[in-house]
């Protein structure tokens, strides 16, 4: 029998098998895949009109792509409308605002590297969030709305 490494695995996970989560932020998430090896976390949020997050870095690079509603981060001009890709390089900083005026949530899949680092007002780290984190939050969300795990998402 060959064995098989994980890398060569193809994976899919269909839009009903990772079910969204209520953050109780004005953000919905939806963990896609973790894969420990690399410290990589693939999510999609749903974000309401007019959040906001906190500004905040991530220690490796980003990719994103709006699947619908709009989006923009303060500190650049451009805003993501469905179709829209963005690559943000490690340790670049940035406020996610979603317009009050959007009539329906926003729909971002984010590929992320490493970890997330919230920022205070003077550039102080204030809380850390990486892939790990990102599991455990998800299920705890999935436990408390009753709903089970999904298998396949975190690679090991």
């Amino acid at each position: 029998m060959a064995i098989i490494e994980k890398d060569l695995v193809v994976r899919h996970v269909g839009d009903d098998a990772a079910p969204w989560v209520d953050t109780g932020m004005g953000v919905e998430l939806k963990l896609m895949r973790y894969d420990s090896d690399r410290g990589t976390w693939i999510i999609r949020n749903r974000f309401a009109p007019g959040v906001q997050l906190q500004r905040h870095r991530h220690t490796g690079p980003v990719e994103g792509f709006t699947l619908s509603g709009r989006w923009h981060y303060l500190e650049y001009d451009f805003v993501s409308t469905a179709g829209s890709y963005i690559y943000e390089p490690a340790n670049s900083v940035h406020t996610l605002h979603v317009p009050e005026e959007n009539t329906e949530p926003t729909d971002v899949l984010f590929v992320i590297e490493g970890a997330l680092l919230n920022l205070t007002d003077d550039d102080q780290v204030e809380t850390v969030f990486d892939g790990q984190g990102m599991v455990e939050a998800y299920f705890a969300l999935l436990e408390a709305a009753g709903m089970e795990r999904p298998n396949g998402l975190v690679l090991r």
